[in-house]
């Protein structure tokens, strides 16, 4: 089975600032620099360029910087939630926050560098009662370095 990621730039892209209207997550937590291509209600393709200006490299092994596994499942949910509310037409408001539910077949193929461009795809595997699951992959130069399966709600905050 060929896992490599597809990498074109067909269908929408969205830049930064398009992807800030869209996440509240601002710096040092926004794990997204671009969307290549999405196809709503289907998937999603984004980049993370992971930088040794990263705030977490300091400490996570000094002598050989490697970016958390935790950060990288986020890089994920935070591309998956670009492709919810990119297929919904919302953005995030005041009134409610996109939270995970759930992470299932968390697995870890190969160390994330400085240097290295991330490159996440998220699937739509179906969404049922407010709770959507999606197949994620990230990959370093066709490499897959990580995998999972995630479940995400919007869930309305006082």
């Amino acid at each position: 089975m060929n896992n490599k990621i597809e990498t074109s730039v067909s269908g929408q892209q969205m830049d930064i600032h398009e992807i800030l209207e869209h996440l509240p997550h601002r710096y040092p937590f926004l794990l997204v620099d671009r969307v290549l291509s999405i196809d709503p209600n289907k998937e999603i393709v984004a980049l993370k360029n992971v930088t040794i200006n990263e705030p977490f490299f300091p400490g996570h092994y000094p002598h050989h910087p490697v970016m958390p596994g935790v950060l990288i499942i986020e890089a994920m949910a935070q591309v998956a939630a670009l492709l919810t509310f990119k297929s919904s037409g919302t953005k995030p408001d005041e009134g409610s926050v996109y939270y995970f539910a759930g992470i299932d077949a968390a697995r870890f193929k190969r160390p994330v560098s400085p240097g290295d461009q991330l490159i996440i795809k998220v699937t739509l595997v179906r969404s049922k009662s407010g709770v959507s699951k999606f197949s994620a992959t990230a990959e370093v130069e066709g490499q897959l370095a990580a995998e999972a399966e995630l479940m995400c709600t919007v869930k309305t905050v006082p």
